[in-house]
């Protein structure tokens, strides 16, 4: 089918029409995206330069921080500037990139969190075997595979997408591109690709959603048999992953399993897994983890004897 395209940009609605609002979200996004660039860059830093941070599960973290810190710039600055214009406009060509690097990044993740929850198991199930099952060579090929898996979803949505017509409407009741907005805007029958979006991305969000369940629910049987300190220390760490993985997975699996359609709330559960969740994780992962924590004070006080001494060189000057 020839693809009769007459759309060369769209209007984004954004998530609210009133202007007073439009100010409040404006401040409020502002410090929310701050504040997640900061945290998870924060993170990035402390597992850098802390010799204490060298398991592969502080690699998977600081991993995990910078999709979150990437995820979040594709889509978060353009939403909190088009709070401030009135008509709200992206090309089409921007619209499929935006596209593609979102789901790039947020099926990579997807393909991360069953990564860390297999290093996990291998740590509190298999503790005597850990070091030679996840060598750095492994985690990294694991962290490729989960890159890898990550463009060929989001190739695969790009290409029904970039192929659909769109010969008329341009206006998305969003404040982002994603497919079911783009698919309600074709002049074409969509059901078809609408089928394969539910295949591809519910099937995947939904699958290893219960295999991770699963996963840590097989993990917390097991610590039956660690000590009280290793119990508390595995147990700590199991949570915090759940919460992420709860935090991600119901939006998803609320946003892509289901009929091609759009409701009022999507945007707002859009928000959450595009604003809140990369905001929330940093929290997460530092508030309950004692060796993170631990590794940011003494990476603050390093860091603030450096200054003191370089400020004392200079005043000898």
């Amino acid at each position: 089918m020839e693809n009769k395209n007459n759309v060369t940009e769209f209007i984004l609605l954004g998530l609210t029409q009133n202007s007073q609002m439009q100010k409040v979200l404006f401040v409020i996004f502002s410090i929310m995206y701050i504040l997640t660039m900061v945290g998870n860059i924060l993170i990035i830093i402390t597992i850098t330069e802390s010799k204490s941070l060298n398991s592969p599960m502080y690699l998977f973290l600081a991993f995990l921080s910078f999709m979150d810190a990437t995820y979040s710039t594709i889509i978060v600055p353009k939403m909190i500037l088009d709070l401030l214009y009135e008509k709200k406009t992206i090309s089409f060509q921007a619209c499929m990139v935006q596209l593609f690097l979102e789901h790039v990044f947020g099926g990579a993740e997807v393909f991360l969190l069953v990564v860390m929850a297999y290093d996990r198991y291998v740590a509190i199930c298999k503790p005597l075997h850990y070091l030679i099952i996840m060598r750095w060579r492994v985690c990294i090929i694991l962290l490729v595979v989960s890159c890898i898996s990550g463009f060929m979803h989001s190739f695969i949505q790009l290409l029904f997408v970039f192929r659909l017509p769109f010969c008329g409407p341009n206006v998305i009741d969003h404040f982002a591109c994603d497919i079911y907005p783009l698919l309600k805007l074709s002049c074409t029958n969509t059901y078809i690709i609408g089928f394969s979006v539910v295949a591809n991305a519910g099937a995947i969000c939904t699958i290893v959603f219960l295999l991770l369940l699963i996963s840590y629910g097989v993990i917390l049987h097991s610590l039956k048999t660690q000590s009280l300190e290793g119990r508390r220390k595995a147990l700590s760490t199991c949570i915090s992953h759940i919460i992420v993985v709860i935090l991600y997975f119901v939006p998803c699996i609320c946003m892509y399993v289901r009929p091609v359609c759009t409701f009022p709330f999507d945007k707002s559960i859009s928000v959450f897994y595009t604003v809140i969740t990369p905001l929330l994780n940093p929290l997460i992962y530092t508030l309950r983890n004692t060796e993170m924590k631990n590794a940011m004070r003494k990476l603050w006080n390093r860091n603030k004897m450096s200054s003191s001494k370089a400020m004392n060189a200079l005043s000898k000057q």
